[in-house]
């Protein structure tokens, strides 16, 4: 019932999430960061279970900094992918975690990229991608509305149209969500929408 969102710009690559952490028919807090800075110019959206989304995230962060620590260089956001999708096929013949994840990042020389990787270690370079039930709503508009080399604003209003979206259509509640970007100028947090309380909160 999460709804991870990643739209890829001209030069700069987005990913939004809901700010639920909810479990069986539980909310336990609506201002959850479901969207994990890797380094400064790769961002890592998660869906699915909180403790296998955090122990996977946790694990690739570490490893990523050790990389660069032991080589003096960062990973790409290709090669990342590659680190992702081997650990969670590794995973998938002992034990699975499940989790979904959109990487989005930025190579000086190669520009914005944005990669779909589902808890199956299937992989895919995209456009724009959604996890989770909310899919169902948003893809249809990232389908009709992106198009080659959005600007910023242009990236922006879409989410924007995916969370109105959600927030009218979905039967799950998503009063607030995490928009980050990534760009040649590192991570921002663009947005961050108000929660919503109901009267007496």
């Amino acid at each position: 019932m999460e709804t991870t969102i990643g739209l890829l710009g001209n030069g700069y690559a987005i990913v939004c999430a809901d700010q639920n952490a909810a479990r069986s028919i539980v909310c336990f807090k609506k201002d959850e960061d479901k969207i994990m800075k890797l380094d400064d110019f790769k961002l890592l959206g998660q869906s699915g279970v909180g403790a296998d989304n955090v122990a996977f995230t946790e694990y690739v962060q570490k490893n990523a900094r050790a990389y660069k620590i032991n080589n003096g260089l960062s990973l790409s956001a290709k090669a990342t992918n590659n680190f992702i999708r081997g650990d969670l096929a590794t995973a998938l013949r002992k034990g699975p975690y499940q989790t979904n994840l959109l990487l989005g990042g930025f190579d000086k020389g190669v520009g914005a990229s944005l990669y779909y990787i589902d808890y199956m270690a299937s992989s895919n370079k995209v456009n724009f991608g959604c996890h989770g039930h909310g899919s169902n709503f948003v893809l249809s508009i990232l389908d009709r509305e992106w198009t080659e080399g959005l600007d910023e604003a242009a990236g922006l209003d879409i989410i924007n149209k995916c969370i109105a979206e959600l927030q009218t259509r979905f039967l799950i509640h998503m009063p607030k969500f995490l928009i980050k970007i990534v760009d040649k100028d590192g991570i921002r947090v663009l947005e961050q929408n108000p929660p919503v309380l109901l009267q007496g909160q």
